[in-house]
């Protein structure tokens, strides 16, 4: 079986070495040892010196050589509209304040994954919430490396909290 022993972030590897990809929903890419199956349906073991918070566009180097490109795959999230700068820093405090994850999108707007619960307060917080199928990719946190992956030194909360 391939194994997959070391982590590199989007950017930092040879694309052109990939020689298979994984596709992961979000709550599946924090990870160190475990068994997958990537897109072709072929096992490979992660196998991690410690666990990494996998991105979109990250590689794995496989034992042996080449690399197992990940990819985050759509799942159902929460894309929320605000009025301005200042409703959105608003929200974002909301969001945060129950320790959920949150990715800032280009256009400004937010997304978390969907909650029936966070919908209806951002609503009573006067967002416009529209469910969609998406990749979700939130942001890493104040203690990641400067890869953007968090190593959970110092903050005290669990990862994918």
């Amino acid at each position: 079986m391939r194994r997959a022993i070391a982590h590199h972030p989007a950017g930092s590897w040879p694309t052109g070495e990939a020689v298979a990809t994984v596709t992961l929903a979000f709550a599946d890419r924090h990870r160190r040892r475990i068994r997958l199956t990537d897109d072709a349906g072929t096992l490979f073991m992660l196998d991690l010196e410690r666990p990494a918070q996998l991105a979109d566009g990250d590689g794995l180097a496989i034992e042996g050589g080449g690399f197992i490109a990940v990819r985050a795959a759509d799942e159902v999230v929460l894309d929320v509209r605000c009025t301005g700068a200042a409703h959105a820093a608003r929200v974002a405090w909301h969001v945060g304040n129950r320790h959920v994850p949150l990715q800032v999108l280009p256009d400004g707007s937010l997304r978390i994954l969907d909650d029936h619960v966070l919908r209806g307060m951002l609503e009573g917080l006067g967002a416009v919430v529209t469910a969609t199928l998406a990749p979700f990719q939130p942001e890493a946190g104040a203690y990641a490396d400067g890869h953007g992956h968090d190593h959970g030194q110092g903050h005290g909360h669990p990862h994918g909290e």
